[in-house]
Protein backbone atom coordinates (compact mmCIF):
# COMPACT_ATOMS: atom_id res chain seq x y z
CA UNK A 1 0.00 0.00 0.00
CA UNK A 2 0.91 3.85 -0.81
CA UNK A 3 2.35 5.70 1.96
CA UNK A 4 0.40 9.30 1.61
CA UNK A 5 1.98 12.23 2.15
CA UNK A 6 2.28 13.91 5.57
CA UNK A 7 -0.32 15.81 5.78
CA UNK A 8 -3.35 16.70 8.19
CA UNK A 9 -5.18 15.08 5.72
CA UNK A 10 -3.45 11.56 5.70
CA UNK A 11 -4.79 10.05 8.47
CA UNK A 12 -7.37 10.01 6.68
CA UNK A 13 -6.22 7.16 4.29
CA UNK A 14 -4.43 4.88 6.94
CA UNK A 15 -3.92 5.18 10.62
CA UNK A 16 -0.37 3.90 11.71
CA UNK A 17 1.66 3.75 14.88
CA UNK A 18 -0.40 5.56 17.22
CA UNK A 19 -0.97 2.36 19.78
CA UNK A 20 3.00 2.17 20.09
CA UNK A 21 3.22 5.64 21.98
CA UNK A 22 1.84 7.16 24.91
CA UNK A 23 -0.80 9.70 24.78
CA UNK A 24 1.46 12.32 25.28
CA UNK A 25 3.43 11.57 22.40
CA UNK A 26 0.96 11.52 19.35
CA UNK A 27 1.16 12.74 16.25
CA UNK A 28 -2.35 14.79 17.47
CA UNK A 29 -2.55 16.13 20.75
CA UNK A 30 -5.62 15.28 22.87
CA UNK A 31 -6.45 14.90 26.57
CA UNK A 32 -6.09 11.48 27.73
CA UNK A 33 -9.90 10.19 28.70
CA UNK A 34 -11.11 6.39 29.59
CA UNK A 35 -14.46 7.99 27.82
CA UNK A 36 -15.44 9.36 24.88
CA UNK A 37 -14.67 13.07 25.15
CA UNK A 38 -18.03 15.64 24.80
CA UNK A 39 -19.27 16.88 21.82
CA UNK A 40 -17.62 20.48 21.24
CA UNK A 41 -20.30 23.32 21.84
CA UNK A 42 -18.29 25.62 19.53
CA UNK A 43 -16.59 25.04 16.31
CA UNK A 44 -12.83 23.69 16.30
CA UNK A 45 -10.06 26.02 15.36
CA UNK A 46 -9.07 26.44 11.99
CA UNK A 47 -5.99 24.65 12.42
CA UNK A 48 -7.20 21.81 14.67
CA UNK A 49 -6.47 18.45 12.98
CA UNK A 50 -8.86 16.83 11.29
CA UNK A 51 -8.54 13.34 13.12
CA UNK A 52 -6.37 12.14 16.20
CA UNK A 53 -6.14 9.40 18.17
CA UNK A 54 -5.27 8.76 21.92
CA UNK A 55 -5.27 5.37 23.64
CA UNK A 56 -6.92 5.38 27.21
CA UNK A 57 -7.20 2.33 29.53
CA UNK A 58 -8.82 -0.51 28.94
CA UNK A 59 -12.77 -0.09 30.23
CA UNK A 60 -13.19 -3.71 29.69
CA UNK A 61 -21.67 -5.37 29.49
CA UNK A 62 -24.09 -6.66 24.63
CA UNK A 63 -26.46 -3.76 25.18
CA UNK A 64 -29.58 -5.00 27.24
CA UNK A 65 -32.01 -3.23 24.77
CA UNK A 66 -31.20 -6.05 22.48
CA UNK A 67 -31.65 -9.26 24.93
CA UNK A 68 -30.21 -12.70 23.52
CA UNK A 69 -31.28 -15.99 24.88
CA UNK A 70 -29.96 -18.98 23.79
CA UNK A 71 -32.09 -22.31 23.85
CA UNK A 72 -31.53 -26.13 23.75
CA UNK A 73 -34.37 -28.24 23.10
CA UNK A 74 -34.90 -31.52 23.69
CA UNK A 75 -37.63 -34.15 23.56
CA UNK A 76 -39.26 -36.72 26.21
CA UNK A 77 -35.89 -39.04 25.45
CA UNK A 78 -33.41 -36.24 26.16
CA UNK A 79 -32.43 -36.19 22.27
CA UNK A 80 -31.77 -32.69 21.20
CA UNK A 81 -34.13 -31.16 18.65
CA UNK A 82 -32.04 -29.67 15.63
CA UNK A 83 -34.95 -28.66 13.04
CA UNK A 84 -37.23 -26.00 14.47
CA UNK A 85 -37.32 -22.31 13.10
CA UNK A 86 -37.70 -18.82 14.55
CA UNK A 87 -41.69 -19.11 14.20
CA UNK A 88 -41.81 -22.15 16.60
CA UNK A 89 -40.72 -20.37 19.50
CA UNK A 90 -42.48 -18.05 21.65
CA UNK A 91 -40.89 -15.41 23.87
CA UNK A 92 -42.14 -13.68 27.34
CA UNK A 93 -40.68 -10.78 29.27
CA UNK A 94 -42.46 -10.64 31.92
CA UNK A 95 -45.24 -12.83 30.86
CA UNK A 96 -45.88 -10.21 27.85
CA UNK A 97 -45.22 -11.86 24.69
CA UNK A 98 -42.05 -10.49 22.58
CA UNK A 99 -41.27 -10.48 19.09
CA UNK A 100 -38.07 -12.06 18.23
CA UNK A 101 -36.25 -9.59 15.86
CA UNK A 102 -32.97 -11.92 15.80
CA UNK A 103 -32.88 -15.97 15.32
CA UNK A 104 -30.05 -18.19 14.55
CA UNK A 105 -29.46 -21.76 14.58
CA UNK A 106 -25.54 -22.60 15.73
CA UNK A 107 -23.79 -25.91 16.31
CA UNK A 108 -20.03 -26.65 18.23
CA UNK A 109 -18.75 -25.54 14.45
CA UNK A 110 -20.18 -22.14 14.42
CA UNK A 111 -17.31 -20.20 15.91
CA UNK A 112 -14.53 -21.69 14.06
CA UNK A 113 -13.02 -18.07 12.19
CA UNK A 114 -9.91 -18.59 9.92
CA UNK A 115 -6.53 -16.79 10.77
CA UNK A 116 -6.60 -13.27 9.23
CA UNK A 117 -3.52 -12.22 9.21
CA UNK A 118 -1.08 -9.63 6.36
CA UNK A 119 2.62 -9.15 5.97
CA UNK A 120 5.03 -6.48 7.01
CA UNK A 121 4.60 -5.48 3.64
CA UNK A 122 0.73 -5.45 3.80
CA UNK A 123 0.04 -8.38 1.81
CA UNK A 124 -2.48 -10.92 3.20
CA UNK A 125 -1.64 -14.02 3.98
CA UNK A 126 -3.74 -16.40 2.49
CA UNK A 127 -5.95 -18.68 4.99
CA UNK A 128 -6.40 -22.41 4.79
CA UNK A 129 -7.71 -24.92 6.37
CA UNK A 130 -4.68 -26.27 8.28
CA UNK A 131 -4.40 -22.82 10.05
CA UNK A 132 -8.22 -22.03 10.84
CA UNK A 133 -8.38 -21.58 14.93
CA UNK A 134 -11.14 -22.81 16.95
CA UNK A 135 -12.22 -20.24 19.36
CA UNK A 136 -12.96 -21.39 22.87
CA UNK A 137 -16.90 -21.23 22.62
CA UNK A 138 -17.93 -23.07 25.73
CA UNK A 139 -16.00 -22.51 29.19
CA UNK A 140 -17.19 -24.81 32.06
CA UNK A 141 -16.06 -25.20 35.60
CA UNK A 142 -16.42 -28.13 37.19
CA UNK A 143 -17.25 -27.67 40.57
CA UNK A 144 -16.78 -30.49 43.44
CA UNK A 145 -18.63 -29.92 46.70
CA UNK A 146 -15.75 -31.59 48.46
CA UNK A 147 -16.89 -30.15 52.13
CA UNK A 148 -20.53 -31.51 51.65
CA UNK A 149 -19.10 -34.89 49.50
CA UNK A 150 -18.71 -37.95 51.60
CA UNK A 151 -15.63 -39.91 50.72
CA UNK A 152 -17.38 -42.69 49.46
CA UNK A 153 -19.30 -40.05 47.55
CA UNK A 154 -16.26 -38.68 46.14
CA UNK A 155 -14.74 -41.58 45.18
CA UNK A 156 -17.88 -42.46 42.87
CA UNK A 157 -18.07 -38.90 41.09
CA UNK A 158 -14.28 -39.08 40.08
CA UNK A 159 -14.50 -42.13 38.82
CA UNK A 160 -17.18 -41.43 36.84
CA UNK A 161 -15.78 -37.61 35.75
CA UNK A 162 -12.47 -39.22 34.87
CA UNK A 163 -14.72 -41.01 31.73
CA UNK A 164 -16.58 -37.49 30.52
CA UNK A 165 -13.24 -35.99 29.08
CA UNK A 166 -13.36 -37.18 25.22
CA UNK A 167 -17.09 -35.50 24.84
CA UNK A 168 -15.13 -32.61 25.40
CA UNK A 169 -15.71 -30.57 21.65
CA UNK A 170 -11.95 -28.93 20.39
CA UNK A 171 -14.00 -25.40 21.17
CA UNK A 172 -14.51 -26.42 25.36
CA UNK A 173 -12.68 -25.49 28.00
CA UNK A 174 -12.90 -27.02 31.59
CA UNK A 175 -11.36 -26.27 34.75
CA UNK A 176 -11.74 -27.96 38.18
CA UNK A 177 -12.63 -26.36 41.27
CA UNK A 178 -13.61 -27.22 44.38
CA UNK A 179 -15.85 -25.39 47.20
CA UNK A 180 -13.19 -25.85 49.96
CA UNK A 181 -11.01 -23.69 47.49
CA UNK A 182 -7.76 -26.44 48.57
CA UNK A 183 -7.10 -27.39 44.68
CA UNK A 184 -8.33 -25.66 41.23
CA UNK A 185 -6.91 -26.22 37.78
CA UNK A 186 -6.89 -23.21 35.93
CA UNK A 187 -9.12 -23.87 32.10
CA UNK A 188 -7.39 -25.80 29.49
CA UNK A 189 -8.61 -28.46 27.09
CA UNK A 190 -5.68 -31.31 28.20
CA UNK A 191 -8.41 -34.00 28.76
CA UNK A 192 -5.45 -36.32 30.35
CA UNK A 193 -4.53 -33.12 32.67
CA UNK A 194 -8.15 -32.88 33.77
CA UNK A 195 -8.30 -36.65 34.55
CA UNK A 196 -5.26 -35.90 36.71
CA UNK A 197 -6.64 -33.30 38.50
CA UNK A 198 -9.22 -35.30 39.74
CA UNK A 199 -7.04 -37.28 42.19
CA UNK A 200 -7.07 -34.10 44.18
CA UNK A 201 -11.36 -34.46 44.49
CA UNK A 202 -11.50 -35.21 48.11
CA UNK A 203 -14.03 -35.15 51.57
CA UNK A 204 -12.89 -32.30 53.55
CA UNK A 205 -14.88 -31.35 56.17
CA UNK A 206 -14.24 -27.95 58.25
CA UNK A 207 -15.29 -28.96 61.38
CA UNK A 208 -13.45 -31.50 63.82
CA UNK A 209 -16.11 -34.37 63.90
CA UNK A 210 -16.91 -35.50 67.61
CA UNK A 211 -17.33 -39.16 67.98
CA UNK A 212 -20.41 -39.93 70.20
CA UNK A 213 -21.47 -36.67 70.71
CA UNK A 214 -23.29 -36.27 73.52
CA UNK A 215 -25.96 -35.08 72.58
CA UNK A 216 -26.10 -36.36 68.95
CA UNK A 217 -28.03 -32.93 67.12
CA UNK A 218 -27.85 -33.35 63.16
CA UNK A 219 -27.73 -29.92 61.42
CA UNK A 220 -31.17 -30.65 60.15
CA UNK A 221 -32.24 -31.19 63.92
CA UNK A 222 -30.19 -27.85 64.95
CA UNK A 223 -31.97 -26.02 62.20
CA UNK A 224 -35.50 -26.97 63.50
CA UNK A 225 -34.45 -26.01 67.37
CA UNK A 226 -32.95 -22.71 66.84
CA UNK A 227 -34.54 -21.08 63.68
CA UNK A 228 -38.11 -23.00 63.36
CA UNK A 229 -38.80 -23.08 67.59
CA UNK A 230 -39.47 -26.75 66.66
CA UNK A 231 -40.35 -27.72 70.03
CA UNK A 232 -40.58 -31.53 69.51
CA UNK A 233 -37.07 -31.20 68.09
CA UNK A 234 -35.73 -29.49 71.07
CA UNK A 235 -37.77 -32.27 73.37
CA UNK A 236 -35.92 -35.18 71.08
CA UNK A 237 -32.48 -33.36 71.64
CA UNK A 238 -32.88 -32.71 75.20
CA UNK A 239 -34.08 -36.43 76.31
CA UNK A 240 -30.90 -37.63 73.75
CA UNK A 241 -28.96 -35.77 76.43
CA UNK A 242 -30.35 -36.82 79.33
CA UNK A 243 -29.84 -40.77 78.25
CA UNK A 244 -26.47 -40.02 77.36
CA UNK A 245 -24.95 -37.54 79.67
CA UNK A 246 -27.19 -38.57 83.14
CA UNK A 247 -28.23 -42.37 82.56
CA UNK A 248 -31.85 -40.97 81.91
CA UNK A 249 -32.17 -39.66 85.20
CA UNK A 250 -35.04 -37.12 85.38
CA UNK A 251 -33.94 -34.70 87.87
CA UNK A 252 -31.28 -33.48 85.34
CA UNK A 253 -34.58 -32.94 82.71
CA UNK A 254 -33.08 -29.02 82.65
CA UNK A 255 -29.49 -29.73 82.83
CA UNK A 256 -30.08 -31.98 79.74
CA UNK A 257 -32.15 -29.28 78.29
CA UNK A 258 -29.82 -26.63 78.29
CA UNK A 259 -26.91 -29.49 77.11
CA UNK A 260 -29.39 -29.67 73.80
CA UNK A 261 -29.83 -26.49 73.39
CA UNK A 262 -25.95 -25.45 73.27
CA UNK A 263 -25.36 -28.58 70.88
CA UNK A 264 -27.82 -27.12 68.91
CA UNK A 265 -26.64 -23.76 68.62
CA UNK A 266 -23.06 -25.28 68.11
CA UNK A 267 -24.30 -27.82 65.22
CA UNK A 268 -26.06 -24.87 63.63
CA UNK A 269 -23.16 -22.78 63.79
CA UNK A 270 -20.71 -25.17 62.12
CA UNK A 271 -23.23 -25.93 59.72
CA UNK A 272 -23.92 -22.81 58.41
CA UNK A 273 -19.68 -21.76 58.29
CA UNK A 274 -19.21 -24.92 55.92
CA UNK A 275 -22.26 -23.85 53.80
CA UNK A 276 -21.33 -19.75 53.98
CA UNK A 277 -17.71 -21.38 52.82
CA UNK A 278 -18.74 -23.21 49.99
CA UNK A 279 -21.39 -19.98 48.85
CA UNK A 280 -17.99 -17.79 48.31
CA UNK A 281 -16.16 -19.95 46.22
CA UNK A 282 -18.92 -20.51 43.99
CA UNK A 283 -18.90 -16.96 44.02
CA UNK A 284 -15.08 -17.35 42.86
CA UNK A 285 -16.44 -19.50 40.24
CA UNK A 286 -19.06 -17.14 38.85
CA UNK A 287 -16.36 -14.20 39.47
CA UNK A 288 -13.49 -16.11 37.02
CA UNK A 289 -16.58 -16.83 34.48
CA UNK A 290 -17.78 -13.73 34.29
CA UNK A 291 -14.35 -13.00 32.66
CA UNK A 292 -14.69 -15.42 29.74
CA UNK A 293 -15.51 -14.82 26.30
CA UNK A 294 -18.61 -17.15 25.22
CA UNK A 295 -20.67 -19.33 27.01
CA UNK A 296 -20.42 -20.32 30.55
CA UNK A 297 -21.47 -22.87 32.50
CA UNK A 298 -20.93 -24.37 36.07
CA UNK A 299 -21.46 -28.14 36.70
CA UNK A 300 -21.65 -28.25 40.55
CA UNK A 301 -21.14 -31.68 41.88
CA UNK A 302 -22.58 -32.09 45.46
CA UNK A 303 -25.19 -33.99 47.59
CA UNK A 304 -26.43 -31.04 48.18
CA UNK A 305 -27.12 -29.17 51.87
CA UNK A 306 -29.71 -27.82 54.24
CA UNK A 307 -30.31 -23.77 53.78
CA UNK A 308 -31.20 -23.22 57.18
CA UNK A 309 -30.99 -18.95 57.25
CA UNK A 310 -29.10 -19.02 54.35
CA UNK A 311 -31.73 -18.50 51.70
CA UNK A 312 -30.66 -14.90 50.83
CA UNK A 313 -26.80 -15.67 50.07
CA UNK A 314 -28.27 -18.50 47.91
CA UNK A 315 -30.66 -15.73 45.67
CA UNK A 316 -27.82 -13.79 45.61
CA UNK A 317 -25.79 -16.49 43.62
CA UNK A 318 -28.61 -17.45 41.30
CA UNK A 319 -28.89 -13.25 40.70
CA UNK A 320 -25.27 -13.00 40.36
CA UNK A 321 -25.50 -15.86 37.52
CA UNK A 322 -28.38 -14.45 35.59
CA UNK A 323 -26.80 -11.26 35.73
CA UNK A 324 -23.33 -12.89 34.07
CA UNK A 325 -25.71 -14.70 32.01
CA UNK A 326 -24.12 -18.11 33.35
CA UNK A 327 -25.80 -21.27 33.77
CA UNK A 328 -25.71 -24.11 36.71
CA UNK A 329 -26.34 -27.40 36.21
CA UNK A 330 -26.50 -29.49 39.32
CA UNK A 331 -25.57 -33.16 39.82
CA UNK A 332 -26.74 -34.76 42.84
CA UNK A 333 -23.50 -36.68 43.91
CA UNK A 334 -25.45 -39.36 45.83
CA UNK A 335 -26.34 -40.71 42.57
CA UNK A 336 -29.50 -43.19 42.62
CA UNK A 337 -30.12 -43.70 46.59
CA UNK A 338 -32.48 -44.91 48.93
CA UNK A 339 -32.89 -43.24 52.31
CA UNK A 340 -30.31 -43.68 54.93
CA UNK A 341 -32.40 -44.77 58.34
CA UNK A 342 -29.58 -46.46 59.96
CA UNK A 343 -27.27 -43.23 59.43
CA UNK A 344 -23.41 -43.14 59.35
CA UNK A 345 -21.99 -46.94 59.32
CA UNK A 346 -18.80 -46.10 61.05
CA UNK A 347 -19.96 -44.31 63.70
CA UNK A 348 -23.61 -45.85 64.08
CA UNK A 349 -26.39 -43.58 65.99
CA UNK A 350 -26.91 -44.59 69.58
CA UNK A 351 -30.41 -43.54 70.34
CA UNK A 352 -32.89 -44.47 72.71
CA UNK A 353 -36.41 -45.99 72.27
CA UNK A 354 -37.43 -42.44 73.17
CA UNK A 355 -35.89 -41.04 70.35
CA UNK A 356 -35.08 -43.49 67.80
CA UNK A 357 -38.15 -42.62 65.78
CA UNK A 358 -38.00 -39.12 65.52
CA UNK A 359 -34.35 -38.84 64.79
CA UNK A 360 -34.34 -40.99 61.89
CA UNK A 361 -37.61 -39.42 60.69
CA UNK A 362 -35.18 -35.97 60.55
CA UNK A 363 -32.37 -37.65 58.78
CA UNK A 364 -34.73 -38.83 56.31
CA UNK A 365 -35.91 -35.94 55.53
CA UNK A 366 -32.63 -33.89 55.90
CA UNK A 367 -31.95 -36.27 53.06
CA UNK A 368 -34.73 -35.20 50.60
CA UNK A 369 -34.17 -31.60 51.75
CA UNK A 370 -30.34 -31.12 51.09
CA UNK A 371 -31.63 -31.33 46.94
CA UNK A 372 -33.74 -27.77 47.37
CA UNK A 373 -30.46 -26.03 46.85
CA UNK A 374 -29.49 -27.84 43.78
CA UNK A 375 -32.99 -27.77 42.32
CA UNK A 376 -33.16 -23.96 42.62
CA UNK A 377 -29.68 -23.57 41.50
CA UNK A 378 -30.16 -25.60 38.28
CA UNK A 379 -33.63 -24.10 37.50
CA UNK A 380 -33.28 -20.56 38.66
CA UNK A 381 -30.35 -20.28 35.61
CA UNK A 382 -31.54 -22.30 33.35
CA UNK A 383 -29.52 -25.17 33.90
CA UNK A 384 -30.45 -28.98 34.39
CA UNK A 385 -30.78 -30.77 37.43
CA UNK A 386 -29.30 -34.07 37.28
CA UNK A 387 -30.71 -36.44 40.11
CA UNK A 388 -31.78 -40.10 41.44
CA UNK A 389 -29.66 -41.77 38.52
CA UNK A 390 -26.83 -44.45 38.76
CA UNK A 391 -25.34 -43.43 35.83
CA UNK A 392 -23.18 -40.33 37.14
CA UNK A 393 -20.49 -40.12 34.05
CA UNK A 394 -23.27 -40.34 31.24
CA UNK A 395 -25.32 -37.41 33.77
CA UNK A 396 -21.49 -35.15 33.83
CA UNK A 397 -21.13 -36.40 29.81
CA UNK A 398 -24.43 -34.70 29.01
CA UNK A 399 -23.50 -31.27 31.60
CA UNK A 400 -20.26 -31.00 29.84
CA UNK A 401 -20.79 -31.96 26.73
CA UNK A 402 -21.91 -29.03 23.74
CA UNK A 403 -25.49 -29.52 22.34
CA UNK A 404 -25.12 -30.35 18.79
CA UNK A 405 -27.93 -27.91 17.88
CA UNK A 406 -28.69 -24.56 19.98
CA UNK A 407 -31.04 -21.32 19.04
CA UNK A 408 -30.27 -17.77 19.69
CA UNK A 409 -33.26 -15.50 19.77
CA UNK A 410 -32.87 -11.87 20.07
CA UNK A 411 -35.45 -9.62 21.14
CA UNK A 412 -35.77 -5.35 22.10
CA UNK A 413 -37.80 -5.10 25.29
CA UNK A 414 -40.75 -2.90 24.60
CA UNK A 415 -41.12 0.19 26.96
CA UNK A 416 -38.27 -1.14 29.07
CA UNK A 417 -37.94 0.79 32.76
CA UNK A 418 -34.53 1.48 32.98
CA UNK A 419 -35.04 0.79 36.90
CA UNK A 420 -32.44 -2.55 37.27
CA UNK A 421 -35.50 -4.40 37.81
CA UNK A 422 -35.39 -8.17 37.21
CA UNK A 423 -37.55 -9.48 34.15
CA UNK A 424 -38.32 -13.22 34.11
CA UNK A 425 -38.20 -14.76 30.84
CA UNK A 426 -39.93 -17.99 29.40
CA UNK A 427 -39.84 -19.59 25.91
CA UNK A 428 -42.72 -21.70 24.92
CA UNK A 429 -43.34 -23.60 21.58
CA UNK A 430 -46.15 -22.94 19.21
CA UNK A 431 -46.39 -25.87 18.63
CA UNK A 432 -47.33 -26.81 22.23
CA UNK A 433 -45.00 -30.08 21.87
CA UNK A 434 -44.18 -31.61 25.47
CA UNK A 435 -40.47 -31.03 24.86
CA UNK A 436 -37.67 -29.97 27.39
CA UNK A 437 -36.94 -26.26 26.97
CA UNK A 438 -33.43 -25.39 28.91
CA UNK A 439 -32.67 -21.20 28.64
CA UNK A 440 -32.16 -18.57 30.76
CA UNK A 441 -34.71 -17.57 33.14
CA UNK A 442 -34.44 -14.04 33.11
CA UNK A 443 -32.20 -10.63 32.98
CA UNK A 444 -32.27 -7.31 34.58
CA UNK A 445 -32.87 -3.94 33.16
CA UNK A 446 -30.26 -1.53 33.24
CA UNK A 447 -30.02 1.45 35.57
CA UNK A 448 -30.16 4.77 34.65
CA UNK A 449 -27.08 6.15 33.92
CA UNK A 450 -26.78 9.96 34.14
CA UNK A 451 -23.18 10.15 32.33
CA UNK A 452 -23.23 8.98 28.55
CA UNK A 453 -19.62 7.62 29.06
CA UNK A 454 -20.21 4.99 31.78
CA UNK A 455 -22.71 3.77 29.44
CA UNK A 456 -20.54 3.41 26.49
CA UNK A 457 -17.98 1.93 29.30
CA UNK A 458 -20.57 -0.85 29.89
CA UNK A 459 -21.70 -1.31 26.58
CA UNK A 460 -18.06 -1.94 25.62
CA UNK A 461 -17.17 -3.97 28.51
CA UNK A 462 -20.50 -6.73 27.92
CA UNK A 463 -19.90 -6.18 24.12
CA UNK A 464 -15.87 -7.88 24.68
CA UNK A 465 -16.44 -10.13 27.21
CA UNK A 466 -19.14 -11.82 24.42
CA UNK A 467 -18.70 -13.37 21.35
CA UNK A 468 -22.17 -12.63 19.61
CA UNK A 469 -21.33 -10.90 16.29
CA UNK A 470 -23.10 -7.02 16.27
CA UNK A 471 -23.11 -5.64 12.94
CA UNK A 472 -24.36 -1.31 13.65
CA UNK A 473 -21.36 -0.26 11.55
CA UNK A 474 -19.33 -1.66 9.01
CA UNK A 475 -16.05 -2.90 10.31
CA UNK A 476 -13.19 -5.39 9.08
CA UNK A 477 -11.06 -7.42 11.27
CA UNK A 478 -7.24 -8.20 10.56
CA UNK A 479 -4.26 -8.97 12.66
CA UNK A 480 -0.33 -8.94 11.59
CA UNK A 481 2.31 -10.15 13.44
CA UNK A 482 6.04 -8.93 13.45
CA UNK A 483 8.47 -11.66 15.27
CA UNK A 484 11.11 -9.70 17.20
CA UNK A 485 13.58 -12.69 18.67
CA UNK A 486 12.19 -16.21 19.74
CA UNK A 487 10.68 -15.27 22.48
CA UNK A 488 8.79 -11.70 21.85
CA UNK A 489 6.55 -10.64 19.07
CA UNK A 490 4.53 -7.14 18.30
CA UNK A 491 0.96 -8.10 17.07
CA UNK A 492 -1.02 -5.62 15.72
CA UNK A 493 -4.61 -5.49 15.25
CA UNK A 494 -6.03 -3.40 11.99
CA UNK A 495 -10.05 -1.90 12.12
CA UNK A 496 -10.98 -0.97 9.02
CA UNK A 497 -14.26 1.53 9.45
CA UNK A 498 -16.44 1.90 6.45
CA UNK A 499 -17.38 6.08 7.19
CA UNK A 500 -20.33 5.92 4.85
CA UNK A 501 -22.79 4.70 7.18
CA UNK A 502 -21.50 6.69 10.39
CA UNK A 503 -23.38 9.63 11.50
CA UNK A 504 -21.86 12.86 11.76
CA UNK A 505 -22.79 15.86 13.46
CA UNK A 506 -21.87 19.34 11.74
CA UNK A 507 -20.56 21.91 13.52
CA UNK A 508 -18.45 25.05 12.41
CA UNK A 509 -17.80 23.36 8.42
CA UNK A 510 -16.88 20.36 10.14
CA UNK A 511 -18.22 16.70 10.72
CA UNK A 512 -18.04 15.64 14.34
CA UNK A 513 -17.97 12.34 15.72
CA UNK A 514 -15.31 9.79 17.82
CA UNK A 515 -14.94 6.62 17.44
CA UNK A 516 -13.85 4.12 20.19
CA UNK A 517 -12.07 1.17 19.02
CA UNK A 518 -11.68 -1.61 21.92
CA UNK A 519 -9.44 -4.82 21.62
CA UNK A 520 -8.55 -7.43 23.55
CA UNK A 521 -6.61 -10.20 22.88
CA UNK A 522 -7.48 -13.73 24.58
CA UNK A 523 -4.95 -17.09 24.89
CA UNK A 524 -6.22 -19.98 23.41
CA UNK A 525 -7.48 -20.64 26.94
CA UNK A 526 -9.95 -18.05 26.71
CA UNK A 527 -7.63 -15.96 29.43
CA UNK A 528 -7.25 -12.15 28.83
CA UNK A 529 -3.87 -11.60 28.05
CA UNK A 530 -3.85 -7.95 26.82
CA UNK A 531 -5.98 -5.11 25.49
CA UNK A 532 -6.75 -1.56 25.16
CA UNK A 533 -8.79 1.56 23.95
CA UNK A 534 -8.34 3.89 21.36
CA UNK A 535 -10.15 6.90 20.31
CA UNK A 536 -10.73 8.31 17.46
CA UNK A 537 -11.77 11.99 17.16
CA UNK A 538 -13.24 13.26 13.54
CA UNK A 539 -13.46 16.31 12.75
CA UNK A 540 -13.79 16.34 9.34
CA UNK A 541 -14.15 18.82 6.16
CA UNK A 542 -16.72 17.74 3.55
CA UNK A 543 -13.40 17.34 0.79
CA UNK A 544 -12.25 14.57 3.38
CA UNK A 545 -15.33 13.12 4.41
CA UNK A 546 -16.13 12.45 0.63
CA UNK A 547 -12.69 10.87 0.29
CA UNK A 548 -13.29 8.55 3.10
CA UNK A 549 -16.93 7.50 1.84
CA UNK A 550 -14.83 6.03 -0.72
CA UNK A 551 -11.34 4.55 0.99
CA UNK A 552 -12.52 3.92 4.74
CA UNK A 553 -10.55 4.54 8.01
CA UNK A 554 -8.05 2.16 8.98
CA UNK A 555 -6.49 2.41 12.80
CA UNK A 556 -3.99 -0.01 14.15
CA UNK A 557 -3.31 -1.21 17.44
CA UNK A 558 -0.50 -3.35 18.98
CA UNK A 559 0.71 -5.30 21.55
CA UNK A 560 3.52 -7.12 22.52
CA UNK A 561 2.72 -11.11 23.06
CA UNK A 562 4.56 -14.30 23.17
CA UNK A 563 4.32 -16.84 20.40
CA UNK A 564 1.14 -19.01 20.24
CA UNK A 565 -2.19 -19.16 19.28
CA UNK A 566 -4.57 -15.61 20.40
CA UNK A 567 -8.12 -14.90 20.09
CA UNK A 568 -8.87 -11.21 19.22
CA UNK A 569 -12.00 -9.63 20.15
CA UNK A 570 -12.71 -6.34 18.43
CA UNK A 571 -15.62 -3.36 19.62
CA UNK A 572 -15.97 -0.31 17.77
CA UNK A 573 -18.57 2.10 18.79
CA UNK A 574 -19.35 5.75 18.01
CA UNK A 575 -20.53 8.47 19.89
CA UNK A 576 -23.09 10.33 17.73
CA UNK A 577 -25.56 7.32 16.89
CA UNK A 578 -24.37 5.25 20.02
CA UNK A 579 -23.85 1.76 17.09
CA UNK A 580 -21.45 -1.06 17.27
CA UNK A 581 -19.99 -3.23 16.05
CA UNK A 582 -17.73 -6.78 16.95
CA UNK A 583 -15.79 -9.40 15.03
CA UNK A 584 -13.84 -11.85 16.35
CA UNK A 585 -10.19 -13.22 14.54
CA UNK A 586 -7.21 -15.11 15.80
CA UNK A 587 -3.41 -15.16 14.93
CA UNK A 588 -1.20 -17.88 15.30
CA UNK A 589 2.56 -16.79 16.16
CA UNK A 590 5.12 -19.87 15.40
CA UNK A 591 7.79 -19.99 17.76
Amino acid sequence: MRRPAASAACLSFFLLSCATRPAAAQDSPAKSSSAPAPAPTAAPPANAPEMATHDTAPTFKVRVNLVLVRVVVRDEHGKIIGNLRKEDFLLYDNRKPQAISTFAVETPASHTVPVTTISDSGEPVAATATNAVVIPQRFIILLFDDLHLAMDDAVNVRTAAARIFDAMMPSDRISISTTSGQFAQDFTGDGDLLRRSLNNIISRDLNTREINPCPDVSYYQADLIENKNDTQALAVAAEDALQCAYNGDPQYAAAAQGLAQAAAARALSQGDNQSSYGYRHLEDALRRLSSMPGQRTIVFISPGFILSTLYIEGSEIIDRAARSNVMIDTLDARGLYAPDVGGDIANPPRDSFRTAGPKTAYRVAAQSAQQDILRDFAYGTGGTFFHNRNDLDVALREAIAAPPVSYVLGFSPQNLKLNGSFHTLKVALASKNKFDIQARRGYYAPRTLKDPAETAKQEIQEAVFSQEELNDLPVNLQTQFFKKNDTDARLAVLAHVDVKSIPFRKDGGRNNNELTLATAIFDQNGNFVTGGEKILEMKLFDATLEKLAHSGITVKSSFDVKPGTYLVRLVVRDAQGQEMAARNGAVVIPY
